[in-house]
C-alpha cells in the first residue's frame, strides 16, 4: 500500500482527496499548513508520495518542495490553481514529477498518479545493478569497478544507461545518435560517437572474461554483453 500526504490549505479539497485516494487503496493523510506538514515527517515517516499546493497560509509549495528534495525521492505532484507558464515550470525546476491544475479531472489526478508510483517502484528496482564486476548507481550517476570509483561524463553514462538498458540486443549508431542527441546535444557528427564508445570501454576496462562490456558491430552498432 503507497503511502500519500496531502499539503492543501482547502479543508474541503484535503478531505475530499484524502476520502478519494483511500477509496482506492492508499493510505492518506492530509494537512494545512507548512509547519503541520514539517511537523507530520519529522518523526522520520516517509511516505511514497507528497500532493502539494502551492499557495500555502505559511509559505509556498516551491519552497517545500526544494527542501523535501534536499532528503527524498519520493513522488511530488503540484496540485494547484496556478496554471501559469512560469508557475509549471518553476515548479518542475524545484524538483516535482508532475504538474496538476485546479480545477482537475478525477480519473486523470489518479491515471496521473499511479503512472508516478509505477516509475518510482521500476526506478527503485532499477537504480544500483551489479553487473559482471561493475556496480552502477542510476540515481547517483555512479560507477565503480572493485570498489574503484570510474569517472563518467553525463554523456558516457546516458551512452552506457543506453545500452544497459537494451542488454543483449545490438542498438544500432542512428538510434544511439538519436537518443542522445534528444538528451544531450552533445552527438553532432557520427565520429563523435565512436569516439565516446572508445572512451567508454577504456574507462571500464573488460569483464571476468577478460572481454570489453561492449561489442562492436561493426557498420552496425552495438551489443552491452
Amino acid at each position: 500500500m503507497s503511502a500519500i500526504l496531502v499539503l492543501e490549505d482547502d479543508e474541503y479539497i484535503r478531505n475530499g482527496l484524502c476520502r478519494l485516494l483511500g477509496q482506492k487503496g492508499y493510505f492518506v493523510e492530509g494537512v494545512g499548513s507548512v509547519k503541520a506538514f514539517f511537523e507530520k515527517i519529522s518523526d522520520g515517516k516517509e511516505y511514497d508520495m507528497y500532493l502539494v499546493d502551492v499557495c500555502l497560509p505559511d509559505g509556498n509549495g516551491f519552497d517545500v518542495c526544494r527542501k523535501l528534495r534536499e532528503t527524498s525521492q519520493a513522488v511530488i505532484i503540484f496540485l494547484t490553481s496556478c496554471d501559469d507558464e512560469e508557475s509549471v515550470i518553476r515548479g518542475l525546476d524545484s524538483g516535482a514529477d508532475d504538474y496538476v491544475t485546479k480545477p482537475f479531472r478525477v480519473a486523470e489526478l489518479l491515471s496521473r498518479i499511479q503512472a508516478n508510483l509505477r516509475r518510482m517502484m521500476y526506478k527503485k528496482k532499477e537504480d544500483i545493478t551489479e553487473e559482471a564486476g561493475l556496480k552502477i548507481d542510476l540515481e547517483r550517476y555512479e560507477i565503480t569497478k572493485k570498489g574503484e570509483c570510474i569517472n563518467l561524463s553525463p554523456v558516457e553514462f546516458e551512452l552506457l544507461r543506453l545500452l544497459m538498458a537494451n542488454k543483449g540486443l545490438i542498438v544500432r549508431r542512428e538510434i544511439i545518435l538519436e537518443k542522445l542527441w534528444d538528451k544531450s546535444g552533445n552527438f553532432v557528427e557520427d565520429g563523435t560517437l565512436t569516439v565516446a564508445i572508445s572512451r567508454l570501454k577504456s574507462k571500464l576496462g573488460n569483464g571476468k572474461d577478460g572481454k570489453s562490456y561492449i561489442e562492436t558491430i561493426r557498420g552496425v552498432g552495438y551489443r552491452w554483453r
